[in-house]
């Protein structure tokens, strides 16, 4: 199987199974034996989980980039609103900085470790 279609088998396995278990929190939110209410604040761990899932395999430098802002955006969300840190949206922003220059630091490396990529999938 081509490393392409091994990420995409792999991407939509992840996707399916994330359905599946909303499918099956929400079944059982219906029938009563659990409250779904309490698994919303979760939602941003879905970013994380997309995320790291952009990442692994073979992405293309793109990808990877782009799948470590998603874990980033998320895990950012998920401690704003959890109130982790003190972190709110109004005092965590600089983060986004950090981030971006952790990037500009990492991109020489990306690209390197990514040699066989094509910089033009998905723009």
């Amino acid at each position: 199987m081509s490393t392409e279609r091994s990420y995409t088998a792999r991407k939509q396995l992840m996707w399916g199974l994330v359905l599946i278990g909303l499918g099956v929190i929400f079944l059982l939110d219906r029938a009563d034996l659990v409250d779904a209410s309490t698994f919303w604040h979760y939602w941003p761990l879905l970013l994380v989980v997309a995320g790291i899932n952009q990442t692994i395999g073979y992405p293309s430098a793109r990808e990877f980039k782009g799948g470590l802002w998603t874990i980033f955006v998320g895990l950012w969300l998920f401690a704003v609103f959890e109130g982790l840190f003190g972190l709110t949206f109004g005092n965590s922003w600089p983060l986004f900085l950090l981030m971006a220059g952790l990037q500009l630091v990492l991109s020489p490396f990306v690209q390197r470790r990514f040699p066989q990529s094509k910089e033009n999938d998905h723009a």
